[in-house]
Parts: C-alpha cells; structure tokens; sequence
C-alpha cells in the first residue's frame, strides 16, 4: 500500500517554526490541564481502597460468594488496565492526534463510571464498566497529557514534568477526604455519579491540547508499521530485560495496601475506622516527597540509580510487612510515611533507568512495555488479597505475603551488574550527528525529527548514530512541512528506501 500523508494542525501562521515556546498563557494553561488529567485518574485509582471496601460490604450483604476477590478484582482491573493500555495509548496519540486521544478516554471514563453507577450489585458488567472502560480512558488521557508537554517545553521541561506528576499525589490526598464523604452522603451509587461528572473535565482538557507543531504523518502498512513501531533491539539488551521482569515481580503486593487499607483498618483498628483517609493521605504526601528528594539524588553523578531502587522496593516491603504488626494506629501513619517516601523514589527512578539501559532512543518503548507488563501483577496482587480474605486469612498473612516479592525483588536486582547491555547507544560527537544525514530547507535541527511524543528528545535520539535509531519511524512520522525526502543527503535517501522495500 502507497504510504499516504496526512497533516497536523501547527501553531504558527502556515505552520511555520514552533519550537518550545518554554512558557506563555497556552503553555502554561496546557500545563494544568495536564496535572488535572494526571491528578483525576490517579487519584480516583488509588483512592480505590473506599470503593473497594464498600462494593465488598455490599457484596457480603447480598450474600454472594467470594465478596472481597470480586471487590477487589473490579477496583484492581482499573489499575491494571491503565497501565496495559499504555503502550497502545501512546500509538493512538501518534495516530489520531493528542486532542482526540484524551476526548475519547475523558469519554470512556467518565462513561465507565456513569454506567457503573447503575451495576454495582453486577460483578461481571462492573468489571467491564469501571475496571476495563475506566482504566482504559485514564490510560488514553494519562499518556497524552505527558506527551503534549515537549511541545511546550524545552529548558523549562522537568520542572513542568514534575508539577504535572505530583498531581497524582495531590489529588490522592483529595480524593481519601473527598471519596469517604460522598459514599456516607450519597452512597456508592451517587458518589460514582459524582465521580463519573469529575471525569468529564478530560474532555473539557482535552480542548488546550493544541498541537504546537504542524507535522506531516507518512501512513504505511500495517506490516511497516509494525515495523517502526516496535524497537526490537531493547529485547536484545540482557540488562533492560531482567530489571523488566523483576519489576514486575516486585510489584505483585505494590498495589495491596491501597486497595485493602479501609478494610484492613476496619478490621484492625475498629476505632479509627473512619481515619483511613489519613493514612491515605500520608502515602500521598511522601510519595509526592519522596519523587522530589530521590529524583534530585538520582541525578547526582556518585548516585546509583539501581542501589536506589533496591533500597525502595526493600523499604516497600518492609513497611507492607510492618503494618499490620504496630500496636498503635500513630505507628501505622508512620509505616504510611516510609512506604510513600520508597514508593515515590520507585516512581521517580523508572525513566532514567530505563534511559541508562536502553538509551534515548529506546527509552520510550522501554517504559511503555515495562507499564504494560507492569499492568499483570498490578491487577493479580490485590485480586489474590481478597481471595485470601475469603477464605479467611488474617491481614498479617496478606500482608507479610504482599511485603515480600518487593524485598525478593530488591536483591535479584544485584543480578543487573553482572550482565553487559547488548545494545547500548554509542555517544557519537556533535558534528559527525550533524553531518551523518544532513538536512537543508531549515536551521532548525529538531525538524530532524518531530518525535513520537517529544520532539527535541526524538531529534537528539536521531542525531545519535545510525544504529541507534529508528530512521523508518523518524521518516515517516516526523517529517515537517518545511522540506521533503529530497532534503536529505543521498546516503539517507538510499537507506530509506532500503528500509521502506522491506
């Protein structure tokens, strides 16, 4: 099939240079559109312990079988779905535009949650309305409101980066007050009413995401596409390989203390059954914290960016284990504390890490198949806590048994030293980048390559040796209308055309 070209609406007149403004009303605008897009979804999601205890109550009052599996596999599934979504998300941003992207997810979440409204005494319908169609849209919103970032930002790019991730952590201490109130004020069913009109701000969002670049997309077949699309070096890479999977190892408990904290506090501490929201709220301060402080140490040049994620994952596990172990309830906010401190330097260290390992060019699809993998033991962890609720195992048990695969995981991560990257990026100097495919019609380097999602990363990625790039996803997704396939030297043409007859 003849590769079509379609064009994508810029921000100056005709299209022309719309390099990073670095701030301005429209910048900035975008920035808090993307924090409530990043804030919405994971708030609601790891607020989840609130709806979980009560769609298990509800459950257990009806009389059906295996109430806290069935709770927990419904508010897991979000997460999970979330994540899974991830790599496909980013795809869809690709294809269909950052606009329509986030208009379809704000329209599938705020859908999920309405119609759950209406089925939650039906488990298998609420699996698929909240769990799939929720988690699906909060995926489709999350990747596009980080991705619209880098047209805006250059210099300025980590600060925003950062205003926009902690608004996960800010609308998790929101929502642990907010959500309690709604579900004793209006009960499950009008406060997913409530939530679900919350979630139609992703469409409202959805409108400041003006692409800021006109760029002309080249449409392959699907066989090329697939091509492009999938960077099968960073499979070769022994390194990146291992830590993925013992990534997702580790996180198979992650997820259990919040999702089972309202009902293992009902359970354990009857007297402050009602503090939960506090709790909550510690994990998402610290969390928020923990991201600024260890994301600062990670980028010092002594730092270890791996010791510092075992450290995390072994502190992970040590408080999920201590928790149900403290005699007193001001002890459990401070094992809170410790887990959301570890667990934002978790966060914080996944993009660098996977830089380290697969280099710029493949770091994007490293994180987006580490989310996706990630998506397994995201959704299996909470899923296997209820099932040992039903049959009776006390919180001690679950817990010591969630604490435990991130502390296993923190010493097999010592594996990572001992073997060499196959693939790792060559630093090619300055000049011999520039001149390996030179480009004529602009002065403006990045127009190289407009980038998957970001723009200066992809033309750097580009500019960093042949081998380490993808010229067909360069060619054909990032060519801007200030030159053509004739402007490159005809060393690349030929290469091109090479790839393109494959």
């Amino acid at each position: 099939m003849a590769a079509k070209e379609t064009v994508e609406g810029g921000a100056g007149p005709g299209g022309g240079d719309a390099s990073p403004p670095d701030g301005g009303a429209r910048a900035w605008t975008i920035v808090l559109a993307s924090f409530l897009c990043n804030g919405l979804a994971f708030g609601v999601i790891n607020s989840g312990s609130f709806i979980n205890d009560k769609l298990r109550s509800k459950y257990e009052a009806s009389g059906m079988s295996e109430p806290a599996l069935k709770a927990s596999l419904v508010t897991s599934l979000c997460m999970g779905a979330t994540f899974f979504l991830s790599p496909i998300a980013g795809i869809l941003t690709d294809r269909i535009g950052i606009r329509l992207t986030t208009f379809i997810g704000g329209t599938l979440a705020a859908g999920g949650v309405f119609l759950s409204s209406f089925l939650t005494e039906q488990f298998y319908l609420l699996c698929l309305t909240y769990g799939i169609m929720f988690g699906v849209g909060a995926s489709l919103t999350y990747t596009p409101s980080l991705a619209i970032l880098g047209q805006y930002f250059k210099r300025n790019l980590d600060i925003v980066n950062g205003i926009v991730t902690a608004g996960s952590s800010a609308f998790t201490m929101l929502m642990s007050f907010l959500l309690p109130f709604l579900l004793s004020t209006f009960k499950l069913n009008g406060a997913l009413r409530f939530i679900a009109l919350m979630m139609c701000l992703f469409m409202v969002c959805s409108f400041a995401f003006k692409p800021n670049k006109a760029v002309i997309k080249k449409e392959l077949s699907l066989s090329k596409e697939l091509l492009y699309l999938v960077n099968r070096d960073i499979w070769k890479n022994k390194k990146y390989v291992i830590w993925l999977l013992l990534i997702a190892f580790s996180l198979l408990g992650y997820f259990v203390p919040y999702l089972h904290m309202a009902s293992f506090i009902k359970k354990e501490f009857p007297d402050n059954r009602d503090d939960t929201k506090i709790v909550i709220t510690c994990i998402g301060i610290t969390s928020g914290v923990g991201r600024l402080i260890f994301g600062a140490i990670a980028s010092l040049k002594w730092a270890n960016r791996i010791v510092l994620q075992q450290i995390s994952f072994f502190m992970i596990g040590v408080a999920t284990i201590a928790m149900p172990f403290v005699p007193h309830f001001n002890w459990l906010i401070g094992m809170a504390f410790l887990f959301g401190l570890f667990d934002g330097c978790f966060i914080s260290l996944l993009g660098p890490i996977a830089f380290d390992f697969c280099g710029q060019s493949g770091a994007a699809q490293a994180i987006g198949f580490l989310l996706g993998l990630c998506s397994v033991p995201l959704t299996l962890g909470p899923t296997v806590a209820g099932y040992l609720c039903d049959l009776n195992y006390s919180y001690t048990f679950i817990f010591i048994v969630a604490g435990i695969p991130p502390i296993i995981g923190s010493i097999a991560l010592t594996l990572t030293r001992f073997v060499d990257s196959s693939n790792e990026e060559q630093t090619v100097p300055e000049q011999e980048r520039l001149t390996k495919y030179k480009v004529t019609g602009t002065s403006n380097p990045s127009y190289f390559c407009g980038g998957f999602q970001d723009p200066v990363l992809c033309s750097s990625s580009c500019y960093k040796g042949y081998n380490s790039c993808d010229p067909i996803h360069c060619f054909s997704h990032c060519l801007t209308d200030q030159f053509s396939f004739q402007n490159f030297d005809k060393a690349f043409q030929e290469d091109m055309k090479g790839l393109l007859a494959m």
